[in-house]
């Protein structure tokens, strides 16, 4: 369904995986990837928002350290190379190339101008910096890790903004959510919703805590966030 563009940058070129919608022009949505690269996971999430009606992106992010990471999280060797991947990823530096493909997929002529973003895991720390540091018109972050070290950022937050919190996520433990709802409740762009007994990665298909439930009542959440933000 999808196919392969590429991305120009100040450093070089790196590729992202776009799916196109039945009809265009349409709103685009950037999706953020996990640890794991741009894996089936990601690909199946960007063609299923292509099939609500979005053109969809999934940029290679890891392209720095190691273009073309295609993992799982079904093995002990794979859970270590992508914590590797993860430790010698650049944030700062992802941002960037997460506005290089916004620019790139405004461009495109199969877009209508507006752009979201949605990230999951590490994208979802990167999908609440894509809120405070890019154009983007709405981003929304699925268990974001590391956010409670970036909200020193939250007085930057311009863009609308939706958050799925599991309650026991291990890489986000209990404090750590505390201290996000303390910096971003109350904000009128601020959407946060917590998933009860729900651990990390509760979204990812075919996962050790995946719930279909949950996922789908994210999705439906995000979905209706998009339509409200980007038409």
């Amino acid at each position: 369904m999808g196919e392969r563009i590429s991305i120009t940058t100040p450093d070089g070129n790196f590729d992202a995986y776009v799916a196109r919608p039945a009809q265009s022009p349409a709103a685009a949505v950037v999706v953020i990837q996990e640890i794991f690269g741009v894996n089936q996971v990601m690909r199946d999430i960007t063609d299923g928002l292509a099939g609500q009606g979005y053109l969809a992106i999934c940029p290679d992010l890891f392209w720095r350290v190691e273009p073309g990471v295609d993992i799982t999280d079904q093995s002990e060797a794979e859970w270590k190379k992508a914590f590797a991947l993860m430790n010698a990823f650049g944030v700062d530096q992802g941002v960037k190339d997460i506005q290089a493909t916004i620019d790139t997929i405004r461009q495109d002529p199969g877009c209508n101008g507006k752009v979201g973003a949605v990230g999951f895991c590490l994208g979802g720390q990167l999908a609440f910096l894509t809120a405070t540091r890019t154009d983007a018109d709405a981003a929304v972050a699925y268990y974001g890790v590391g956010i409670e070290n970036r909200l020193g950022e939250a007085e930057g937050l311009s863009r609308p903004l939706m958050m799925h919190i599991a309650e026991e996520d291990k890489f986000v433990p209990k404090e750590a959510q505390a201290v996000i709802r303390q910096a971003l409740d109350g904000k009128a762009n601020v959407q946060i919703h917590t998933y009860p007994g729900r651990d990390h990665a509760f979204a990812r298909p075919g996962g050790e805590h995946y719930d279909a439930a949950d996922a789908q009542a994210a999705g439906e959440r995000s979905l209706a966030f998009f339509q409200t933000h980007l038409g």
